[in-house]
C-alpha cells in the first residue's frame, strides 16, 4: 500500500488526476471505476482541464460508477448520474454508451444489480478503481456488517451515511434509504485501487482502515489485502497515521 500525504488540496488533486491521466496515456482503452461525492470533484476538475488541453483522451475508455441511490431518476439533481454529467462526462470526450451507472429508478432493483454485474463480467476487470471513504469505513455504499456482498447489490444506508450525504439534498429526509452498489468483491478485483481521503473528520477512520485489523465492520480495511493500492490523503486526514 503506497500512502502519500499532501499539504494542499491542489497538490492532491493534481496527483490523483495525474495517476488517471498516466493510465489513459499508456492504455487508452482502460476501464475506470469511478466514485461520486465531494472527494473526487477536484480530481475530475483537473481531468477535464487536462482533456481540454489535449493531453489526454477518454474516447476509447469506459467507465463504471460504484453506486446510485434507489428511487432517484437520472434527471434528479442529486442522482449520481447527474453528478457525473456535471463534473466529468459532459466535459470530456468519452462516449455516452461507455459510461455505466446503476439505474436507481429501475422497477426491479435486484434485477438491475444482476444486469450491472453482467456488464462488469463482460469487461472482466476494472483497470483503476477510484474510491472515497465513508466516516464509518464504507467504500462504495458497502456499509459495515457481519458479512459483505461480493457483487452488486441493494444496501440499506446507515443513518450516519444518510446524514453525511444530506448536504446534497434540500432536506435531510429526502436522502434515500437504499442504494445500489458494487460489491467489495468487484472492487477488490480492480488492478489498481486509488483511495482519496480528505479532512480531519476522516482521520480516525483512515487509521482504522489502513492500520487497524481487517474486518467487515470496517469495509475499507479489506483494502489491506489488495496488492496495488495507492492512497492520497491531505495532511489532516493522515494526521493519526503512525
Amino acid at each position: 500500500m503506497n500512502i502519500l500525504t499532501f499539504r494542499s488540496q491542489d497538490e492532491l488533486n493534481k496527483a490523483g488526476a495525474g495517476i488517471i491521466t498516466g493510465l489513459l496515456q499508456t492504455n487508452p482503452k482502460a476501464c475506470l471505476g469511478l466514485a461520486t461525492g465531494g472527494t473526487p470533484v477536484g480530481i475530475y476538475r483537473e481531468l477535464v482541464e487536462t482533456c481540454r488541453q489535449g493531453l489526454v483522451s477518454f474516447s476509447k475508455a469506459s467507465a463504471f460508477n460504484l453506486d446510485e441511490y434507489v428511487g432517484l431518476d437520472r434527471s434528479h439533481p442529486a442522482s449520481y448520474y447527474t453528478f457525473m454529467q456535471e463534473h466529468l462526462f459532459s466535459h470530456v470526450d468519452i462516449a455516452p454508451e461507455r459510461c455505466h451507472i446503476p439505474d436507481g429508478s429501475a422497477p426491479d432493483p435486484e434485477a438491475e444489480c444482476v444486469r450491472y454485474d453482467s456488464l462488469l463480467e463482460e469487461i472482466g476487470q476494472i483497470d483503476l478503481q477510484l474510491l472515497g471513504l465513508g466516516h464509518n469505513g464504507h467504500i462504495g455504499f458497502n456499509e459495515p456488517d457481519e458479512e459483505l456482498e461480493r457483487g452488486t447489490h441493494v444496501v440499506e444506508l446507515q443513518e450516519q451515511t444518510r446524514q453525511a450525504n444530506a448536504r446534497f439534498f434540500d432536506r435531510p429526509d429526502q436522502v434515500p434509504t437504499h442504494a445500489i452498489t458494487m460489491g467489495v468483491g468487484t472492487i477488490l478485483k480492480a488492478k489498481t485501487i486509488l483511495l482519496i481521503v480528505r479532512g480531519r473528520d476522516k482521520a480516525e477512520i483512515v487509521k482504522r482502515a489502513l492500520q487497524g485489523p481487517i474486518t467487515t465492520e470496517c469495509p475499507a480495511s479489506l483494502l489491506q489485502t489488495h496488492p496495488h493500492v495507492v492512497v492520497l490523503l491531505d495532511s489532516e486526514a493522515g494526521s493519526l497515521l503512525s
